[in-house]
Order: C-alpha cells, then structure tokens, then sequence
C-alpha cells in the first residue's frame, strides 16, 4: 500500500512581494557585519587616509602639516625619477609577463603528456613559487657576486671570463639582472593554471582532429590554445596586477639603485616615506600605484562576476 508523503516545498515569491520579505530583511547583513568591520578597519579607512596625506605635505613624523592640494601629483609630473620608474615598471611588467607565460605554457603542454616522472618535474618547476622572496634575493645575490659568485666562475671556467662583470652593480645590466629570478620565480604559476586547463579539454576533441588529418601544430592552434582562453586571461590579469606592485625584489637584490637604474614606483614611494620623510610625496605615489592597478583589475573582475551570474 502505497502512502503518501506531503512534500513542503517553499513556493518562490511572487514577483510584487515586497523586497524585505523576498531577500530575507537584514538578516544577510548582521551576518556581514563582522567581515565589512574588518575590511573596513583594515583597508578601507588605512587607503582614505593615504589619500588625504597625499595632499598634504606631511613629513611622517611632525604632528602637523600643511594641506598643499594637487602639488604632490603636479611634483610627480616633473620628477624624472618617476618618469624612469614607470618606464621600469613597463620594461618590468612585460619582460616578467611575457616571458614566464611562453614558458609556463610550454611547460604545461610538456608535462601534460607521456613524459617520465612528470609529478617530480611539476613539483620541481612551482617550487619556487612557494619560496620566500628574501631567501630567493638572497640566493641570486650570491649568485651575481661579482668576486665569488657562480656565474662569473663559471664564465671564467669556460674561458668566457671577459663577460664576468658585476652585474648588479652597473646601470646596464642591473634591471635584467634582477628580471631573471622574477621570471624563475613566476613560472610555476601559469605553468600550474595552465596545466589544469589543458586536463579539462575532452580528448575527443584531438581523436577527431587526427581522424580529419589535423597535424600536431594544428591542434594546439586551433584545439588547444581556444580552450586555453579563460586561463589565458586569469594568467594574463593577476600578472599584469603583480608586476607593476612590483618592490619586495627589487628592494631586496638593489634597493633601486645603482642610482636609478633599478628604481620602480613601489622604491620610489618607500624612499620617500621612509629615506627622505616626505611622507605626503610618497603617499601620492601609491595612490597613484593603487589608481594604476585598479584600473588594470577591474575587466578581469568584471568578466569574473559576468561569469558567476
């Protein structure tokens, strides 16, 4: 004998029911409250009171200071240091972008096939990734000794010993020096997104492409690398944000020198804040830093949350 069991099921509310009712009042935010304090607390109020210093010419230790306006920004316009930052910060931002994306993608399409102890090579490639910065600045600084360090030894080994040079010690090859571990650094990321890209394309999609005669290079271009694009942009989007924040490294391996050779915005603040105490002038560098990734973030966000709705 069957019985019958009465399922409750909560009808949806009409579409003129009032908007407190339907989304459940202010219960969702009493429940936020704690998360909006903190996010308040911590970020909000710290980055409107960094735009109001950055009016100001505050020294970063005086109780007082003088409201100047616009003067910090116009000052930034006339400053060649900043004009050579932004030109390091671009020079930065796409050598360590575009580099560690080749390579990332190679390495993922590599060690996404048949290869032989491919798990180690995986764990061997991201592994920089978790490393610290400081370690990592450490370690190639060592590295770059232009006395004891490893490199130069072993050009003078292979008698290329008319290369040896100090590298992070002249303006010439400074930046570059310091461009390599950040690329050895960010290749694991992409290498990772990539790579878990590439196991969710369907393999029927490559059996039919060779079925119709599709060569190798084929398939990546016209399978592989369409399938890849929503990892292409994430990769694309959170580098792009990284680089031009760009500053515990640099920092690090040269402090932004010699002279101004290595110098970025995220240098150029902190000496000014913290080496000159013009504390207002700094400020209005990492406004304009914060300005700058912002706008760089948002068509990745929007694109995120058009993909959540």
């Amino acid at each position: 004998m069957a019985t019958a069991t009465a399922v409750r099921v909560s009808a949806p509310a009409p579409a003129g029911a009032p908007r407190k009712k339907r989304y459940g009042g202010l219960t969702p935010w009493l429940f936020a409250i704690p998360a909006l304090a903190v996010y308040a607390t911590f970020l909000v109020y710290p980055a409107l009171t960094s735009l109001f210093f950055s009016f100001t010419n505050w020294d970063g230790l005086s109780p007082g200071y003088d409201i100047v306006g616009v003067d910090n920004y116009v000052k930034m316009t006339q400053d060649p240091v900043v004009r050579q930052a932004l030109l390091n910060n671009l020079i930065w931002t796409v050598v360590t972008i575009v580099v560690p994306v080749i390579i990332g993608l190679a390495l993922a399409t590599l060690l996404n096939g048949k290869v032989r102890g491919k798990t180690a090579l995986r764990l061997l490639f991201y592994t920089p990734c978790v490393l610290p910065l400081v370690s990592i600045a450490s370690i190639w600084g060592w590295l770059y000794n232009p006395d004891s360090g490893v490199i130069n030894e072993v050009l003078r080994t292979v008698g290329l010993g008319n290369l040896a040079q100090p590298w992070l010690g002249q303006d010439s090859t400074a930046l570059w020096a310091v461009m390599v571990p950040a690329v050895w650094l960010r290749t694991g990321f992409p290498m990772l997104l990539y790579l878990a890209a590439l196991q969710g394309i369907p393999d029927e999609l490559y059996e039919a492409a060779t079925v119709d005669g599709a060569t190798k290079s084929q398939q990546f271009w016209h399978i592989t690398m369409p399938s890849l694009r929503p990892a292409h942009y994430i990769v694309l989007a959170l580098s792009l944000i990284d680089s031009f924040k760009v500053f515990d490294m640099i920092y690090a391996m040269t402090y932004g020198g010699p002279g101004t050779a290595t110098q970025v915005m995220g240098t150029w603040m902190y000496a000014n804040v913290f080496q000159y105490y013009q504390a207002g002038y700094g400020t209005a560098i990492a406004v304009v830093i914060t300005v700058i990734a912002v706008a760089v973030s948002i068509p990745y966000v929007l694109s995120q949350t058009k993909e959540h709705t």
